[in-house]
């Protein structure tokens, strides 16, 4: 048993479920990972053992075929994947968001409809809100929905669609301003965004009428799960598709996912922090330099004793926000800091480890290579973070707010 990243107070069933995860990435992930990353190559047999353990349905109550655990549970699960594959966690993140968007916001016809088809892995979710001029300014969207007749025509371009050839259903945000005047979106622009659910076939081109995936962006690092940019054009969706049956409420919605998401990053940054530690702690006590092993020069071990410590605190930040989100109450405050801390604590463990690894970690023999090239998308991932910042500093004025 690895002595960093320890949880305390977990039940046995959790324990159990960790156990069984590690486990699978150990003997699944680990040894195809860098070959699959390097071909940009759909983990199809991965995410298939997954879909038997169940993971798909982690977090989704037991009424609708789940396991009906807690975000905790969902999170350090997450962290043993990234730990063996980052890509892999991304593939099971997004279909988790829109399980929980519709746990939390769907209405009754669309959770029975959904949620035990998402728990058996049969309905594969992704979500969508940034497009291409967008950044990190979701206020800005111009993908809109119009009331036409019994339902609307949504028409726009999104951008970053994680899993958007091979799921099945996305949760779309876009601008809807029915029920509200043009003075009153423009002094509150998120009150007139919606969430849509559309429903489509895996793949790639027209994937349902007014609806195209064109394709796979080519990534730096973070490949096997397909990234894609989603065109609507004249896409007819009925109005039993508006998340929660009420349009105006989308972006709030999507803020609920992202605040969970944000505990997934940052389990994410945990689990490949991680890995880069194993690998650079493992290749200091092989090589030698000097007539010893590396690890025995105070060098070697000032970095590996930095990397640790930064392991332990991403991951006890990462704990505490998604404990405080399973208690019911607000956890943006936590989730920004352990998103910003974890991301970018994975960064700088990965880039450790490859500095140990000297001129072998450049080689694409060695897998730290690929850690290397994957740790950057968890510095943009569900947030900058200067925006993890602007909420921080943001919530802690209001919690600090002088008085009088």
């Amino acid at each position: 048993m690895a002595r960093l990243a320890q949880t305390a107070g977990l039940t046995d069933i959790q324990r159990e479920i960790l156990s069984t995860v590690r486990d699978f990435v150990d003997k699944e992930i680990l040894p195809v990972a860098t070959e699959l990353e390097h071909r940009d190559e759909y983990p199809q047999a991965i995410v298939d053992g997954l879909k038997e353990l169940g993971l798909f349905g982690l977090m989704i109550p037991e009424e609708y075929g789940g396991l009906g655990e807690s975000l905790l549970t969902y999170a350090l699960c997450v962290e043993e994947i990234a730990r063996g594959w980052m890509s892999v966690s991304g593939i099971i993140n997004t279909h988790f968001i829109v399980a929980y968007l519709l746990k939390q916001h769907g209405t009754q016809e669309q959770r029975e409809y959904f949620l035990p088809r998402m728990a058996a892995g049969e309905v594969r979710g992704a979500f969508s809100m940034s497009e291409p001029a967008l950044g990190s300014d979701v206020s800005a969207i111009t993908s809109r929905a119009v009331k036409d007749g019994d339902g609307y025509v949504l028409n726009g371009q999104k951008m970053w669609l994680t899993n958007g050839g091979t799921s099945t259903l996305v949760a779309v945000l876009v601008k809807s301003d029915e029920g509200h005047t043009p003075e009153e979106v423009a002094a509150a622009p998120h009150r007139s965004m919606t969430t849509f659910l559309v429903e489509k076939e895996p793949g790639f081109g027209e994937v349902r009428p007014g609806l195209t995936i064109p394709g796979k962006i080519d990534k730096m690092g973070y490949k096997g799960v397909d990234t894609t940019e989603m065109i609507m054009d004249g896409l007819r969706v009925p109005a039993d598709r508006v998340l929660g049956g009420t349009t105006g409420r989308g972006f709030y919605q999507m803020m609920d996912g992202v605040e969970v998401g944000r505990v997934n990053v940052a389990a994410r940054g945990c689990g490949v922090a991680q890995r880069a530690f194993e690998l650079g702690v493992s290749y200091a006590q092989q090589r030698h330099t000097f007539g010893r092993p590396i690890a025995q020069h105070q060098a070697i071990q000032f970095k590996l004793a930095e990397m640790a410590t930064k392991v332990e605190a991403a991951h006890a930040m990462m704990v505490n926000a998604a404990r405080k989100k399973d208690s019911g109450e607000r956890n943006d405050l936590e989730a920004g800091m352990a998103k910003y801390l974890a991301s970018e604590y994975c960064k700088e463990v990965v880039e450790d480890a490859f500095r140990i690894h000297g001129g072998y970690g450049f080689s694409k023999e060695y897998e730290i290579e690929r850690l290397y090239r994957e740790a950057p998308m968890l510095l943009i991932g569900e947030g900058t973070a200067e925006i993890q910042k602007m909420i921080i500093g943001r919530r802690l004025l209001e919690e600090y707010r002088l008085q009088g």
